[in-house]
């Protein structure tokens, strides 16, 4: 097919791609809502995203992102637990925890699971780092990883540096039927993760 964009849309249309989710299509029609109706938008966007990539990295102490060689907010903040640690895969998983809980202890960001079909292995998920962590005086080890097969792999690897290595107490956050949820469209895996993970209500 007949290419009919200048080289410059083409380009946008091919860097929107990047984001997840985002196919061909919705790339294209983004392009064009940006330069059609929202030339300032797309001014400020360019504008933060080029500036986001240029000032933050990772807080050196939990891995969620910071401005470049600075802690983070969570881990500068006094009034934070810091014997508590939850290990988590993404910053976005951080978000979620400090929006639905009460926790307010500190973090560590994985900023992925263990695969090693894909390469990533401990050395990836900043091990080095964790140890380090664990070698301060943290008394439980909250594991927040996800359902998946990968995330329970990294949550036994986690687990076992923790307790065994560092002599720290380690949990699991839940999984099981999500509340307003039917049983009878709960898969099995989930029933029985659910069962598996009953406590007592008296």
């Amino acid at each position: 097919m007949t290419n009919v964009f200048p080289p410059a849309l083409s380009e946008l249309i091919i860097a929107l791609q990047c984001l997840p989710g985002v196919g061909p299509k919705s790339a294209q029609r983004s392009a064009f809502q940006l330069l059609e109706r929202d030339r300032g938008g797309a001014q400020r966007l360019s504008q933060a995203l080029a500036q986001a990539v240029s000032l933050l990295g990772h807080c050196p102490r939990c891995r969620m992102f910071s401005e470049t060689g600075n802690i983070c907010q969570i881990c500068a903040d006094p009034r934070r637990d810091a014997t508590a640690l939850v290990i988590v895969e993404n910053p976005a998983d951080i978000v979620a925890i400090e929006n639905a809980t009460d926790y307010r202890g500190m973090y560590f960001v994985l900023m992925g699971h263990l695969s090693p079909l894909d390469g990533i292995g401990p050395g990836q998920l900043g091990a080095q780092q964790l140890e380090s962590r664990l070698d301060e005086a943290i008394k439980e080890v909250i594991i927040a990883t996800g359902a998946t097969i990968e995330g329970e792999a990294t949550a036994h690897w986690v687990g076992e540096m923790a307790r065994r290595h560092h002599g720290v107490h380690v949990t699991r956050i839940a999984h099981g039927v999500p509340v307003g949820g039917d049983l009878d469209y709960v898969d099995g895996t989930t029933l029985a993760r659910a069962f598996s993970g009953r406590r007592e209500i008296f």
